[in-house]
């Protein structure tokens, strides 16, 4: 099915073939795990996966009834490339101008050769991108893992928290906990951020140590055979003030009335609105600043994203995050996060950590 919908794509663009950068559609459409790596995919279905030595051998073993050619000596990608063509006779080349660099392109039309190169060559956009946006069963199994991965992590991490540990700590013990637990890495950068920092939607944990009375937003995930998963949850160290409680009572309201209204259909314009105008009508719209959330797959943000800015339609299949959040500087901030699937009948949530306000 994969394939049969990136040869319609070229058809539909009236392409010989495509070749391919991105390592999340290189996964996608070959099986191939690695990097700093190409496919060539053309419009009858060949594939050939053109790479170096380090990934030679892996290649072989993960691309599914692909060829493999490696570069050796004067064989570099472009000259693998010009053979490629030449031996399809392509006269139209889609490219990931959103991947590849100019200076990159620019080696690989030298060495194809012709006079017209720069003509073959068509910018694909987004296209090959938004085939992986509705998921199969397959990869909705390997996200639904990655996602219980993270709940097991967080469940493990409320036992850790005390005053006078770090941030870092904090991170480095999640991080571990889902590597010995059959995740493969971090799917992004954990955040780890306690009192003020929580202020910051995407804070670095740092050497800061929690006290009593400190927000501690923990945003993290995993991946899992290539899928990422993504979650938040906001915990208080000791006892929550009635302000505190406000602030998340009202996050967590926002939340709701999300999870309760996404479903196939609505844009993800509408989808952000859910949460929005909860938090807009409470007072704090203005510190409501990102997205509500957005599409998780091979990479940790796909499309489409639940935006004022995408007025893409929710499709059966599309996973989301649903994370709304207000962050009040020399205060502190709340986020809870969920990855869903959006179902005929809404949205099946994929987390399954508690969301009510968590005293540790």
């Amino acid at each position: 099915m994969r394939i049969e919908a990136a040869r319609k794509l070229l058809k539909e663009k009236g392409l010989d073939a495509a070749f391919l950068a991105s390592p999340a559609n290189i996964q996608y459409l070959s099986g191939f795990a690695g990097t700093d790596s190409y496919l060539y995919l053309s419009a009858a279905g060949r594939r050939v996966i053109l790479t170096d030595s380090r990934y030679t051998l892996q290649a072989e073993e993960e691309g599914e009834n692909c060829e493999v050619r490696t570069i050796q000596g004067e064989r570099v990608y472009g000259v693998l490339l010009k053979e490629l063509l030449e031996e399809d006779r392509v006269s139209r080349l889609g490219f990931e101008d959103g991947v590849m660099t100019w200076q990159m392109v620019k080696k690989l039309q030298d060495a194809a050769g012709s006079e017209k190169e720069e003509e073959r060559w068509v910018p694909l956009g987004e296209s090959v991108s938004l085939l992986r946006a509705v998921k199969d069963d397959e990869e909705l199994a390997r996200l639904a893992r990655a996602e219980q991965i993270g709940d097991e992590a967080f469940s493990y991490i409320l036992t850790q928290i005390r005053p006078g540990i770090t941030e870092l700590e904090i991170a480095a013990k999640l991080e571990y906990y889902m590597k010995s637990h059959g995740a493969q890495e971090k799917s992004f950068d954990t955040i780890a951020a306690s009192g003020l920092h929580s202020a910051m939607p995407h804070a670095v944990p740092s050497e800061k140590i929690l006290e009593m009375g400190d927000f501690l937003t923990l945003d993290f995930g995993c991946k899992y055979q290539g899928y990422c998963s993504d979650m938040t949850r906001t915990v208080v160290i000791g006892k929550a003030s009635e302000k505190q409680k406000e602030i998340y009572r009202i996050v967590l309201e926002a939340q709701e009335a999300a999870l309760a209204g996404l479903r196939s259909g609505l844009t993800g314009a509408q989808g952000d609105k859910l949460a929005r105008a909860v938090i807009e009508q409470a007072g704090y719209g203005e510190y409501f600043g990102h997205g509500l959330g957005h599409s998780v797959g091979l990479e940790i943000h796909e499309k489409p994203a639940l935006s004022s800015r995408d007025e893409t339609v929710l499709k059966l299949g599309m996973i989301e995050t649903v994370e709304p959040g207000i962050y009040i500087p020399g205060f502190g901030g709340v986020r809870i996060e969920d990855m869903v699937v959006i179902t005929e009948s809404g949205v099946r949530n994929l987390t399954g950590s508690p969301k009510g306000l968590i005293e540790v």
